[in-house]
């Protein structure tokens, strides 16, 4: 039986983590159909498109993403406290970007006049969107479910369209962050439709190369922030450009026709993450494929396990060997 969602996320421990969700069908997500010769490329807007969205209306950041051809990597980042801080008003706009909500709830965002009994029924909605708003098995419900009533309307059809569950798995320090971020990005480059981070459509590197051209980051990804964190807003502790630099050298590396090395920045990068340039390589290469449960160092590990009670530490082993080595 699947785990419940509620026994994977442990806020206590880390807000970030990796989702995937993957098509069921013979029909691609996205790209051509080898097997009936059709084009499904405009999918991927259709999804980009509803995960910016989203990062606009949740109390949850975008940190990375991949449109794939047939299934789609986020990294998110759940910020509680931003939920937390939200007033009773500020919720049900939110929650009325995509969803009606009640009568109830209209009226009082429209300052109608509701008495005792109505206002409890409000306070309840309230409560409620509010916890929602910092699921991740909500954001991820409001991503899917759209796609999968498009796609079923253009291809004439009933039935699921996803996977009856995304995967999900904590990201438990920042070694691990920026690991699975950088995996998720350069997913087209191992996947061989694109050669560059540049040229990789429909993915969050695409969007923050544009950006820093220009001297910008990404308006709906969680920026960076650089090392220092005091006094400074909320975002990824490295420098956007120590993680576009590592991104590029390691997908130079990776290509089969292109020969590449890690440049000095990006080896000053690894060593404060602790991680060696062998095991960073094989982590970006096979992220999925060595780490099925939680990632981080085994310290942290024991931690998360601890407060979700589970008795057995999953992918210790693994943790220990390629994060834990250095």
């Amino acid at each position: 039986m699947p785990t419940p969602r509620k026994a994977l996320v442990s806020l206590e421990d880390t807000p970030y983590y990796h989702c995937v969700s993957h098509c069921v069908r013979r029909a691609y997500l996205c790209g051509v159909d080898h097997y009936s010769g059709q084009s499904y490329e405009h999918r991927r807007d259709w999804v980009e498109s509803r995960l910016l969205e989203l990062a606009g209306v949740f109390a949850i950041e975008v940190c990375a993403y991949a449109v794939m051809g047939n299934h789609l990597h986020v990294v998110l980042c759940i910020d509680k406290e931003q939920a937390l801080a939200w007033t009773d008003n500020e919720v049900l706009v939110q929650w009325h970007k995509l969803f009606k909500g009640t009568l109830l709830t209209q009226s009082f965002v429209n300052g109608d006049i509701l008495n005792v009994y109505e206002l409890k029924t409000v306070n309840d909605s309230i409560f409620e969107y509010r916890q929602r708003l910092m699921d991740m098995s909500w954001f991820m419900r409001a991503l899917n479910e759209p796609i999968a009533r498009k796609a079923n309307l253009e291809d004439n059809c009933k039935g699921r369209f996803w996977e009856g569950r995304f995967k999900s798995q904590a990201l438990l320090d920042e070694a691990a962050v920026l690991a699975c971020m950088a995996y998720v990005d350069l997913n087209p480059i191992r996947a061989g439709v694109a050669k560059t981070p540049a040229s990789s459509d429909f993915t969050s590197i695409q969007q923050r190369i544009k950006s820093a051209l220009i001297g910008e980051q990404p308006k709906h990804l969680f920026p960076f922030i650089g090392n220092e964190r005091r006094n400074m807003p909320k975002g990824l502790c490295f420098s956007a450009e120590e993680y576009l630099k590592l991104v590029d050298d390691t997908g130079r590396i990776i290509r089969n026709d292109k020969r590449g090395s890690i440049s000095d920045m990006s080896r000053h990068t690894l060593h404060k993450l602790n991680i060696p340039e062998q095991n960073w390589l094989k982590i970006t290469s096979e992220f999925t494929r060595l780490f099925k449960g939680p990632v981080g160092t085994l310290q942290e590990l024991s931690r998360y396990c601890e407060h979700l009670e589970r008795k057995r530490r999953q992918g210790a082993a693994n943790c220990h060997k390629w994060l834990d080595s250095a």
